[in-house]
């Protein structure tokens, strides 16, 4: 047999990215991923540094008329986020809404828009009342959404489209059991968007001690989330408890530097169960350099296996007391970005950011400290307010 001819050798120079990023894909999926391959570009990361969550377009629409969905958020609105100085938005998705395909068109045009005003955008599925822990219909009914809408994404930019599987699985106890769905549903999207880079997450509702649990993806071109609201008695006046005095509980201080004054605090509450919850949250004594720690474990999790992380949510409730809510607010962004970890707060139009009316009008006003906790360069002085938005009430 005559000598095989070796075709000649093209150096890696000379490869576009994008065939630089089908390679990596390949061999990832083949266990053969060089280290120069291990993380989506650095232009991927760079778009997901500064977000917003904008959580009711298409989650919990007040109608799923396809004109109500269109007016829901306007340009000039969407363009305020844009001066505000935000760099991305996450949409919140009910993946239900995605089988009517009138619904499924208005999304990709609501995703369009918002890539015109030169916002990225992170595409988060949020589904209501599914089991997937327990349901194999629920997991074939969430395969089948990305396969559907993976195919809808495949014409945008993918260096402005970011398809994230799932917001917040649970699966108590169980995080090989998401790992295994998670894996399926990247097995389902990374063939139909095999340039996209694509958030994934840990269990436990994407909390930083379910991303320690994750095994992570051979895949290259993929981000990690994490969520944080810790500590939640003082971010979400403990809304996992029933029947506390909420008004007490909103003087809580942040940070706690003497116990002692954050504990007279829950002298005043009018009851004895949320008493012993104020003074257990003062015993931890939550500041700043705690918040640090928390995001800190993530990023050496994501340093160990050479990951790229996002805080796909974080914030606190406009019930909180003004100072000690900025405080934390600060705290949070201001540790996300000490660990080059990228944000987005809850929500634009959610209690626990902006809190902007639904449906948000033409142009509402942005909260100017909110934006300053965020580290924003906010708008001109007719288009923000101080303290709590105009059109929301206290």
């Amino acid at each position: 047999m005559p000598p095989a001819i070796m075709p000649p050798i093209m150096p890696l120079g000379s490869l576009s990215r994008l065939t630089l990023w089908l390679l990596g894909v390949f061999l990832a999926w083949h266990g053969t991923l060089p280290a120069a391959l291990a993380r989506p570009p650095e232009d991927r990361i760079a778009a997901l540094r500064q977000g917003i969550n904008v959580t009711a377009w298409f989650r919990y629409p007040a109608s799923r008329d396809p004109a109500a969905l269109r007016s829901y958020l306007g340009d000039r609105a969407i363009g305020d986020l844009r001066q505000a100085g935000f760099g991305f938005v996450r949409l919140a998705v009910d993946p239900a809404l995605t089988e009517d395909p009138a619904i499924l068109r208005e999304l990709v045009e609501a995703i369009r828009r918002i890539n015109r005003a030169r916002l990225a955008v992170v595409v988060s599925i949020h589904p209501d009342g599914w089991r997937l822990e327990t349901s194999q219909i629920d997991q074939n009914r969430l395969l089948a959404t990305w396969k559907r809408l993976a195919t809808a994404l495949g014409p945008l930019d993918p260096g402005q489209v970011f398809p994230e599987v799932l917001n917040e699985p649970v699966f108590p106890r169980d995080p090989a059991g998401w790992h295994r769905l998670q894996h399926s549903l990247l097995g389902v999207i990374r063939p139909i968007l095999p340039t996209s880079t694509i958030v994934l997450t840990g269990h436990d509702w994407g909390s930083i001690a379910g991303l320690e649990a994750l095994t992570p993806e051979a895949d290259p071109n993929v981000i990690y989330s994490i969520h944080l609201y810790d500590p939640s008695e003082l971010t979400s006046l403990a809304a996992y408890r029933p029947g506390l005095d909420r008004a007490a509980v909103a003087r809580l201080p942040f940070p706690v530097l003497d116990p002692q004054p954050c504990e007279a605090a829950s002298d005043s509450a009018a009851d004895r169960q949320t008493r012993d919850l104020m003074r257990f949250y003062c015993s931890l004594r939550w500041d700043e350099a705690r918040v640090g720690q928390r995001i800190a474990a993530a990023a050496a999790w994501a340093r160990r296996h050479d990951a790229a992380l996002l805080a796909g949510e974080f914030g606190a409730t406009v019930a909180l007391n003004p100072a000690a809510r900025l405080r934390w607010l600060r705290a949070a962004r201001e540790g996300f970005e000490a660990n080059g970890i990228g944000w987005a707060l809850w929500g634009y139009d959610d209690v626990m950011g902006l809190a902007i009316a639904r449906p948000p009008g033409p142009s509402p006003v942005l909260n100017a400290d909110v934006l300053h906790a965020l580290g924003l360069r906010g708008m001109e002085p007719r288009r923000v307010t101080q303290g709590f938005p105009r059109n929301v009430p206290p």
